[in-house]
């Protein structure tokens, strides 16, 4: 491993400052749990780490009700998971965080260092994206909002100038006609990465679904939207046969990832199985009988 100064800010602002004047020298170390990793394999060799571990105003978590849910980039899996705010507005997310990983990644890895580093085969993404997550952005230029399905561009590649920082994952206020359904699934019990994950969220107006949004994640090289399956499924009276052709439609748009944890094939088949049971409980069927 390669030797590094290790810097650490006490606000945003001498943060990005610090990032400027290192430039390609420099990286920010939030968490750290991928970081470590990649400096142990020398996949990346920083002459500089900009620590964010001082900034506790990253670590907030609250909500306004003209605003929503307000969660600071730097907030734990396992501050999320705890959070009597997240879990009496958002319970899909304390639920998708509780069950993130293992207890060590929870109790160190940061919301904003899991966004950022985009790794395809994690949690938050998918789940965030169903209920129309914004991101804030700060550089040394200003800050910026930018929506969540326009963050993750490609595998392990997200929409972030160098020197940017993310500080801020909102969440609109919540509709609660809308409901949010979010499932993984794991090759075997022992592991923590999902081989796909599902997020849907959904308006049921007496059985009929209206404005639809199903996010396919950890099986593509980004989270993916599947507006064909969306398209299909709003205003339409959800059956166990249209949760059968649901699924298969998403098996069929989806563009998976091939890798030692799964080909294509059986992403796909993972995804059809996730996509029937997700619908169908949002319909208040039972997913069994739509096999």
């Amino acid at each position: 491993m390669r030797d590094f100064h290790y810097l650490e800010p006490r606000t945003v602002s001498e943060a990005t400052a610090m990032l400027a004047d290192h430039g390609e020298e420099a990286c920010v170390f939030a968490g750290g749990t991928a970081l470590i990793l990649a400096l142990r394999q020398r996949m990346m060799a920083p002459g500089v780490l900009v620590s964010l571990g001082q900034l506790e105003e990253m670590r907030a978590i609250r909500f306004d009700p003209k605003e929503g849910l307000l969660i600071g980039a730097m907030a734990r899996h396992n501050d999320i998971a705890r959070s009597k705010i997240v879990r009496q507005h958002y319970p899909v997310v304390a639920e998708m965080a509780g069950g993130l990983a293992n207890p060590q990644v929870r109790n160190q890895a940061t919301i904003g260092g899991n966004l950022c580093y985009a790794d395809p085969s994690t949690d938050p993404p998918a789940c965030l994206l169903a209920l129309g997550a914004e991101l804030t952005i700060k550089g040394q230029h200003g800050a910026r909002r930018i929506p969540m399905d326009e963050f993750n561009v490609d595998y392990f590649t997200v929409a972030m100038e160098p020197g940017e920082i993310l500080t801020q994952i909102r969440l609109p206020p919540p509709d609660q006609e809308v409901t949010t359904f979010y499932r993984r699934h794991l090759r075997t019990p022992a592991e923590h990465r999902p081989v796909a994950n599902l997020a849907l969220a959904v308006r049921n107006r007496g059985g009929a679904f209206e404005d639809v949004r199903l996010i396919v994640g950890a099986a593509t090289p980004a989270p993916q939207l599947l507006d064909g399956v969306q398209d299909y499924l709003s205003g339409r009276s959800v059956t166990a046969e249209v949760a059968a052709e649901a699924a298969d439609r998403a098996a069929e748009e989806m563009f998976p990832i091939s890798d030692g944890r799964g080909d294509e094939g059986f992403r796909r088949q993972v995804v059809r199985a996730l996509t029937r049971r997700l619908v169908a409980e949002a319909a208040n069927l039972d997913w069994k009988e739509t096999e």
